[in-house]
């Protein structure tokens, strides 16, 4: 099984540990400087997020493409403000345009608050994540069909739908911890993301995930997020870990937002956050960012030298996780340390390991 590694470019460098509240605008010269970074350093991907007033993803990722010639896009999608039919064929173009680098990360819903900022005021959990499974059929439909096609659901009324445009291979990247989610997973998701928990607690979620995906012949790949602090010495990364504790924790105070009491909206939020009722976790899973913000995202990280961290990423990679999505406190200047001293390393030691199951085999 191979590894692939997943970056990040989030518009400017701007991160929490520099600002309480992140600015959304679009800085390009990070964005160029960010890909070309990320590309040189190695990574198989880039995510491009999403979110109700910040820039749009699918084109930051048509520009940064066009800055690259190797590197592959994540392009964070929501379900539900586009058509399906539309969406399909502007991930078609935007696959064929860069030459088939693009893979799209459905993102079901958000808090209430900002999917109200798109129009989507009356939907419920339970019906945003039957509307991704209605508009997944429909995308995928979208991009194989060789006729045109009718589609009468609960939430779309198509007829004689057919795009001339399809992608070479656009992977579909997924990811939700409810039992909705779970399902949807099952049936659609090449790849199921997931936020860094506990080894037990990501076993659970594949093995939950694998299940429900062999009841419609699937078998999707696993992608974990992490944040990873490296230093030459684990005493120096855990110096690190704790200097960023305490400026996510001052940025916050200065910002009036909350240390404490925080009652994330969705599943995959409260799981992490009742992960980070201790600051350490396993050997080097590191959740005080996590405690601290409300586990509001890829908040957890693993802490080490780069050879502790490598071998903590490789007790994931054992039980399933064959996609890593790393980011860090300085978005580009710790992209190319990943770059430079974690990524060659984990794969050195997942090519070690896989030949030693392979002799073992033979």
């Amino acid at each position: 099984m191979s590894v692939k590694f997943i970056g990040y470019i989030g518009f400017n460098n701007a991160s929490e540990t520099q600002s309480a509240v992140r600015s959304r605008a679009l800085d390009i010269d990070y964005v160029d400087a960010a890909a070309k970074a990320q590309e040189e350093g190695g990574f198989d991907r880039v995510l491009i997020p999403f979110g109700s007033n910040s820039p749009e993803s699918q084109i930051v990722a048509a520009h940064a493409a066009a800055r690259t010639t190797r590197l592959g896009f994540l392009v964070a999608h929501r379900p539900g403000f586009t058509q399906p039919t539309v969406a399909a064929r502007q991930l078609a173009t935007l696959d064929q345009l860069s030459g088939g680098r693009v893979a799209v990360h459905i993102i079901t819903g958000g808090p209430d608050e900002e999917m109200a900022r798109d129009g989507d005021t009356k939907t419920v959990k339970a019906d945003r994540y039957a509307r991704t499974d209605e508009y997944l059929t429909i995308l995928r439909q979208e991009w194989t069909a060789a006729n045109p096609f009718d589609h009468q659901g609960k939430f779309y009324d198509i007829r004689q739908a057919f795009s001339a445009i399809k992608p070479d291979n656009l992977p579909v990247f997924f990811g939700g911890s409810s039992d909705e989610a779970i399902d949807v997973a099952g049936r659609h998701a090449d790849v199921y993301a997931l936020w860094g928990e506990t080894l037990a607690a990501v076993q659970d979620t594949v093995r939950a995930v694998r299940k429900s995906a062999v009841r419609y012949g699937r078998s999707p790949g696993f992608s974990l997020s992490l944040r990873p602090v490296i230093a030459d010495t684990e005493e120096a990364a855990w110096k690190r870990a704790a200097e960023i504790e305490e400026q996510v924790r001052e940025n916050r105070v200065a910002a009036g937002l909350p240390l404490t009491g925080h009652r994330p909206p969705n599943t995959g939020s409260l799981r992490l956050l009742e992960t980070a009722s201790s600051n350490r976790q396993d050997k080097r899973l590191w959740t005080g960012v996590a405690a601290l913000t409300g586990a509001a995202g890829n908040s957890t990280g693993l802490v080490g030298t780069p050879e502790q961290v490598a071998d903590a990423m490789l007790d994931y990679y054992d039980i399933g996780i064959d996609h890593f999505l790393i980011r860090g406190f300085d978005p580009l200047g710790d992209s190319v340390l990943y770059g430079r001293e974690l990524l060659p390393l984990v794969r050195a030691k997942v090519a070690q390991r896989d030949a030693a199951g392979l002799a073992l085999a033979g």
